[in-house]
């Protein structure tokens, strides 16, 4: 061998000896280990006195021993020159580690096998960030492809379904197998492809990296669903676009809860505006039957008359009332002025109420209450309403000159309330509904005082809100009926009652200005004003008004809210910012009495809010609580 030769084989030694991260040794033709580097004894941990001369399959495990394959990669290194390979081998200490390897097949000058050299590379590392990255996308997808509330996949860059996951299956209706490879436009509506919505969508997404939207989608079996839908464009490494993930979410029905709830206020707002509208000629009704009643003594026939206006006028604002008060109970919008209430009160109020419509039955009222105040904690106003409903029912459905008991008891911890009737009775199927709403007993063809079905529900859900129980009792058709309602009472002594004196200015005289457009109203009004002694004036318009208030000083303003042009409102502010008017007592005349427009009429300077139509015997009681009130004239 030349100088030159040895010269390149020393350098190539030195330079091979010199390496540690490749391990790089010969193999003779049979396999076994010539020569060992730096980089093997580090990588496979074997010195070269503890290899050299051994067989290579030492380096492989057992299941690659068992397969022959330390063989086989030399036989196919004697074939084609060459084998690579990648897979788990073994260290000295028996821990596993994951090789490259090369083996090339080293040849002589006339072709004969020499033996094969050998690379390998420690790919450990590299092979555990692939596993882990595996590892971490096969959880991912087995999470996506078991998420069955979200329609989750992938489109390609024209629109075409490329992943199913079982939630989009269960949303959509659609296998796998039914939608892979078709177009996504498939699940819109078809005035929504007719626009070149699904098209729209795409684009936006590629442009702008994601588009959100809300709107209807085609299950397969052809209904449709509310979804809201995220598109995702997504790029590869080079920043092409590779395609598109989907979310879609199933919000059908919070869209039909919002359909509802949409229903259910402009349902309310249409029930406020109604009761506004039926109020308005029911005050000028209400108003002159009050001037017929205080002429009632010079003729039988108009007394009649004045009493049979009377009560269907308070049928028809109890039927106002009732539609007002059932659209706010279904909302949860009733709202309770909890003060310590004696129920012996709220039971003859009820009572004397109700004497129109029992009398005017030639019904026999009996009411049988405690000697001492009977105490708990609710609503004056609403609990009283309670008994009123009750009561009406019971009427409603007892026959001419039939008999109604009124009974109120009480032991250590409840107060509790019967009225009992000798009415129609109530069959066995209905009691368990009878306080649902638009629920009734059969009246065949008898419409006379059948009402809405909703008194009952009414006085369910105030009793419920009072904390207390109210349940029907009935042996059946025939038999009357008895509905018991049961209160938390209050065991607390009362302190005794002090009956009030009389007020001072009780039939005192004061200066009026009634103010509505409505020209009935307000001439029907002005009528039993003055009917009552005393002095009044009318205006139809807000500035009107405020012209005749500057002039006259009047001690009330009864002033109608709904005006055109200048509201009762703002009439309102107007006489608050004259200093002449300072002790003046404004009243809302209004067909609105939801809390929201109390709390308009009280922060426009208000001092009552009067729901239309006003009763004679409400406007003294106000005007008698004002007539006390000095102020400079």
């Amino acid at each position: 061998m030349a100088a030159t030769d040895l010269g390149a084989d020393l350098q190539f030694r030195m330079l091979v000896e010199s390496v540690k991260d490749y391990a790089i040794f010969m193999l003779d033709t049979e396999g076994r280990v010539v020569t060992w580097n730096p980089g093997a004894q580090q990588i496979k941990g074997y010195s070269a006195q503890e290899v050299i001369g051994t067989h290579f399959s030492r380096f492989y495990p057992a299941e690659a021993l068992a397969r022959n394959w330390p063989a086989l990669e030399l036989a196919e290194a004697r074939r084609l020159g060459r084998f690579e390979d990648e897979g788990w081998r073994v260290r000295k200490d028996g821990s596993m580690f994951w090789a490259n390897v090369i083996i090339t097949a080293a040849y002589d000058d006339h072709g004969e096998l020499r033996g094969f050299s050998k690379v390998t590379r420690d790919l450990t590392e590299r092979k555990r960030q692939e596993e882990s990255l595996r590892q971490s996308e096969e959880r991912f997808r087995l999470l996506i492809e078991g998420v069955r509330d979200y329609a989750i996949f992938m489109l390609d860059a024209e629109g075409r379904v490329a992943t199913w996951n079982a939630g989009a299956q269960q949303i959509k209706g659609y296998s796998a197998q039914e939608v892979i490879g078709t177009h996504f436009s498939r699940f819109y509506p078809a005035e929504a492809v007719e626009r070149n919505w699904p098209e729209m969508v795409l684009s936006t997404a590629r442009r702008e990296g994601r588009f959100e939207d809300e709107g209807w989608r085609v299950r397969k079996d052809g209904s449709m669903f509310w979804a809201n839908v995220v598109i995702t464009a997504i790029h590869g490494a080079n920043g092409e676009l590779r395609g598109f993930s989907k979310i879609t979410r199933d919000l059908t029905e919070r869209k039909r809860l919002e359909q509802v709830e949409s229903n259910a206020r402009r349902m309310e707002e249409f029930v406020a505006m109604l009761a506004h509208e039926l109020r308005n000629p029911l005050a000028s009704i209400a108003n002159a039957t009050g001037v017929l009643r205080l002429d009632a003594q010079t003729s039988a026939q108009v007394a009649w008359a004045a009493g049979v206006l009377e009560r269907q006028v308070g049928q028809l604002v109890r039927l106002v009332d009732d539609l007002l008060d059932v659209s706010r109970i279904t909302r949860g919008k009733i709202m309770l002025e909890s003060k310590r209430v004696d129920l012996t009160d709220v039971v003859a109020r009820a009572a004397e109420a109700s004497r129109t419509w029992i009398d005017a039955r030639e019904q026999v009222l009996e009411v049988r209450l405690p000697g001492e105040p009977l105490f708990v904690t609710g609503d004056l106003a609403r609990l009283t309403q309670v008994v009123t409903n009750l009561l009406h029912n019971a009427a409603k459905f007892t026959p001419a000159r039939g008999s109604i008991l009124v009974a109120l008891e009480a032991d250590d911890t409840h107060a509790t309330l019967r009225i009992r009737d000798s009415g129609v009775g109530i069959s066995p199927e209905l009691l368990p509904r009878v306080f649902d709403l638009f629920t009734q007993g059969d009246r065949s063809l008898d419409r006379a005082d059948g009402g809405l079905g909703i008194g009952l529900t009414i006085v369910r859900r105030l009793v419920d809100l009072h904390g207390g129980t109210v349940r029907a009792v009935s042996e059946g058709p025939g038999c009357g009926s008895e509905f018991i309602v049961q209160l938390p009472r209050l065991t607390k002594p009362a302190a005794s009652a002090s009956r009030s004196a009389p007020a001072e200015g009780a039939g005192k005289k004061s200066c009026i200005l009634v103010v509505d457009d409505n020209r009935d109203s307000a001439e029907s009004m002005a009528m039993l004003l003055r009917r009552m002694g005393h002095e009044v004036h009318v205006a139809f318009d807000g500035p009107s008004a405020l012209d005749l208030a500057t002039r006259l000083r009047p001690d009330v303003v009864l002033l109608d809210i709904g005006m055109p042009g200048m509201s009762g409102h703002d009439v309102a502010r107007e006489l608050r910012r004259i200093p002449d008017l300072a002790g003046l007592s404004l009243f809302a005349m209004t067909g609105y009495g939801q809390d929201a427009d109390r709390r308009a009429t009280q922060e426009a300077g208000f001092d009552v809010h009067l729901i239309k139509p006003i009763t004679g015997d409400v406007l003294r009681r106000h005007l008698d609580d004002i007539a006390n009130r000095a102020r400079p004239r």
